[in-house]
């Protein structure tokens, strides 16, 4: 019977400093694990663009957390996911657990990559995560009390990050999560309407939110000067992913940690009172 990793071998943390992977390296810390944080900052320094920082940032790693930027939705990313992968497995890593978005082909295609490796491999896919609202750009609309997104009335599932991070470093640090794949899930369907409602009953302030077409929502943010490629991405996840096809609730959380998965009603509250939202 496989258990928890008795020896604490350095854990590499790509996307480190982002929403998910900063909450991956701090609890790995905090446990003791060695951790390599990879990102451009860092020393050895890691850039997806640049395969060249990827032999240094992979030596002597055990076990890798992989979250791509900005997401494994874009065009070139299967490319690149399969080239770091085969780079990992020739540089000795043991673990992959790669961080998957739902209902997107193209992560699918990502997670087959790191499942055909031969090596260990844990992959959580994932819903909307909660904290797009407060660590993303949602949180200037929020911010100035005017929500509009093509995004009609379909529900999603809300993730909260913290989940993610606590399945996450369960995977990394356990071997009972070889091979398994968790789709994470928050405990109920919710609209983006219904969404900022709630995060407006939080915060205690008046917020609009407005459903808007995805013409007048890209003409928006190229008014804003978003840079194209976010543009593109973003665009894609409403049309493309909030199709109606992830309106439905996972058990990942429950199958990884034996427990229910935070409700955004506790994210709101909790995220409300560092008063970030005024």
């Amino acid at each position: 019977m496989t258990t928890a990793n008795t020896t604490k071998q350095t854990v590499l943390v790509l996307g480190g400093t982002g929403k998910t992977g900063s909450r991956v390296a701090a609890q790995l810390t905090e446990m003791g694990w060695p951790v390599r944080i990879g990102s451009r900052s860092a020393d050895p320094s890691f850039a997806w663009e640049d395969q060249s920082t990827w032999k240094p940032a992979l030596r002597g790693v055990h076990a890798v957390y992989l979250s791509y930027h900005p997401d494994l939705a874009i065009p070139g990313a299967t490319e690149t996911i399969r080239a770091f992968t085969d780079a990992a497995v020739s540089s000795g890593v043991q673990k992959i657990v790669l961080l998957s978005g739902r209902g997107e082909k193209e992560a699918q295609a990502c997670e087959q990559i790191i499942m055909n490796s031969g090596i260990s491999w844990t992959v959580v896919r994932c819903a909307w995560f909660s904290q797009n609202f407060s660590e993303g750009y949602l949180l200037e609309p929020l911010q100035a009390g005017h929500v509009a997104l093509p995004a009609g009335n379909v529900a999603e599932p809300f993730i909260d990050v913290d989940d993610i991070a606590d399945v996450a470093v369960a995977a990394l640090t356990d071997d009972r999560h070889n091979g398994e794949l968790y789709e994470l899930t928050g405990p109920r369907l919710m609209t983006f309407e219904a969404a900022v409602q709630e995060i407006a009953k939080a915060a205690g302030k008046p917020i609009r939110y407005e459903a808007i077409s995805t013409d007048a929502y890209k003409a928006m943010l190229v008014e804003y000067n978003i840079p194209d490629d976010f543009i593109w991405l973003v665009t894609y996840l409403f049309t493309e992913v909030l199709d109606g096809r992830n309106a439905h609730l996972s058990d990942g959380v429950q199958r990884a940690l034996g427990r229910a998965p935070r409700d955004f009603s506790e994210y709101a509250r909790k995220t409300a009172a560092t008063g970030v939202w005024n």
